[in-house]
């Protein structure tokens, strides 16, 4: 009889790469459906574009052949629809469709395609269209709109290299009452007026200019932690720590530090906690290693908000904790039995 001897692991399960991503595209589109459903063609135009790019820049680098992976294991639709979700609804095609190739381009292949990233290809397109492109980025349009289905928002359809249409007049030209163009996170930043926490968690009130609901994103996040295809420490820790020093700088001084709602439900804290930060290729595999990196996430977003220029500060916490991850895996990696220094090792 032959016995034949292999490394761990010895239990065998049907879930691969190309599985793994189908699941999580697959619980994306409730949200896309969503975003969709707040903003009209806009929206729908950007997911397509941003996504189409992303796929045409990932076939490209693997006909150069410098690059592990496959066009259908949907690594490169997943980044064009998180790069898109991150986008205001009326950011210009053109720029969208840059910023999804800018993602794989220096986010994936650069560093020798799917599984040898170091950060988040979504969130380095996004971090390129922060710097190049600051004031379209910022600039979001309220929704629910009457005509979003319809009628584009003026800026989507911008000509490259040209300057976006002035949105803000034509919001104004709506005759809507209660409509504002700026950002929960923004008029809190900047005009120190703080929205429901209730609006702000299910997305759904007036015209706020708000990404996908919360509530709906947790949703989809417990359906991918119940089938195994994010490990649930990260979002939890992510959030509870943001949650636990909103808590306990709220005290402090009410009317300048918002409730831990607040900082739960607004800006992309609930996105990057479920969808990004979880990347299994970005984020520690070590048990207590997740729950560190969680925490550093969440601590550096409120930290982020409260001090810095800008209201949000998920991208940059998110892209940190990826750089931090290779040291918080080598400081809580777990020794091996038997190889503990003597004292005569350790001199």
């Amino acid at each position: 009889m032959t016995v034949e001897i292999r490394s761990a692991p010895h239990i065998k399960d049907d879930a691969g790469v190309v599985k793994i991503m189908r699941n999580v595209v697959w619980s994306l589109l409730p949200i896309c459906g969503f975003y969709v459903w707040q903003y009209g063609v806009s929206a729908l135009a950007s997911l397509v574009v941003v996504t189409c790019a992303c796929l045409a820049a990932e076939e490209f680098f693997l006909r150069l052949g410098r690059q592990s992976g496959d066009l259908g294991d949907w690594s490169a639709t997943i980044t064009g629809l998180l790069l898109a979700l991150t986008l205001p609804p009326g950011f210009p095609l053109w720029m969208g469709a840059m910023a999804g190739f800018v993602a794989i381009g220096l986010g994936k292949a650069i560093f020798g395609g799917i599984g040898h990233n170091l950060f988040n290809p979504a969130l380095v397109g996004r971090g390129f269209a922060q710097a190049a492109f600051p004031t379209a980025i910022a600039t979001y349009t309220p929704s629910f709109l009457p005509d979003r289905f319809t009628d584009f928002i003026p800026s989507s359809l911008a000509l490259p290299f040209m300057t976006p249409a002035d949105t803000a007049s034509w919001v104004a030209g709506l005759n809507i009452d209660g409509v504002s163009g700026a950002t929960p996170l923004a008029r809190w930043k900047f005009e120190g007026v703080i929205a429901s926490n209730w609006d702000l968690l299910t997305s759904l009130s007036g015209h706020l200019p708000v990404g996908p609901s919360p509530l709906l994103i947790l949703a989809c996040g417990l359906y991918l932690a119940y089938r195994g295809y994010l490990d649930w420490r990260i979002p939890v820790s992510v959030l509870g720590s943001a949650a636990l020093l909103a808590a306990a700088l709220y005290p402090l001084n009410p009317q300048h530090f918002p409730d831990p709602g607040f900082v739960l439900f607004s800006g992309g804290l609930m996105l990057g906690a479920v969808y990004m930060a979880t990347d299994m290729v970005t984020s520690p595999v070590t048990p207590l290693g997740m729950w560190l990196y969680g925490a550093l996430i969440g601590a550096l977003t409120v930290i982020i908000r409260y001090s810095g220029g800008l209201p949000e500060g998920v991208m940059y916490a998110i892209l940190i904790g990826n750089a931090a991850t290779p040291m918080i895996e080598r400081i809580t990696q777990p020794k091996a039995f038997g190889t503990e220094p003597t004292k005569e090792t350790r001199a």
